[in-house]
């Protein structure tokens, strides 16, 4: 097996505007909301990097244990929000776009429940995490981050 490929080092340009448009895109945004949307996508897509950065993450701003391991069967779960199942419908339609379209309920909830901006930048960020996803599973990435150390 070759050694993975870090994308910062081989790109530090690219990869530094990319982190900057993914911290930018955050604001929009509570913080809890966006963590659990994170694990959703990177549940869907198995990346464990993302899944082990973010869940640390989550438990860092408070989330319980219970709404994280739920995320998996969320659709079941009566733990969230109208607001986090509108966002965590809208994170599954978008992320398995390639299994079929499915994202016309997804989008009723989510004008239901978030302003124009808040949409845009929900889609953003589901779009962010699903290209994390893609380099840390395509590059084998497997980062510590301080969350992640001290969980």
């Amino acid at each position: 097996m070759t050694k993975p490929i870090d994308p910062f080092a081989a790109a530090p340009h690219l990869m530094k505007q990319w982190m900057g448009a993914s911290l930018e895109i955050e604001k929009g945004l509570e913080k809890s909301l966006i963590e659990l949307v994170k694990i959703r996508a990177s549940i869907l897509n198995g990346c464990a990097n993302c899944i082990n950065m973010h869940t640390a993450d989550a438990r860092s701003l408070g989330e319980s244990e219970q709404r994280i391991y739920l995320l998996a069967a969320w659709h079941e779960a009566p733990v969230y929000t109208d607001r986090e199942r509108a966002a965590l419908a809208w994170t599954d339609a978008l992320t398995t776009l390639s299994q079929g379209h499915t994202q016309k309920a997804a989008k009723e909830a989510l004008e239901a429940h978030f302003t124009l901006e808040e949409q845009v930048n929900l889609t953003l960020m589901i779009n962010i995490i699903n290209g994390w996803n893609r380099i840390a599973v395509g590059f084998d990435l497997w980062y510590e981050t301080p969350a992640t150390q001290a969980a």
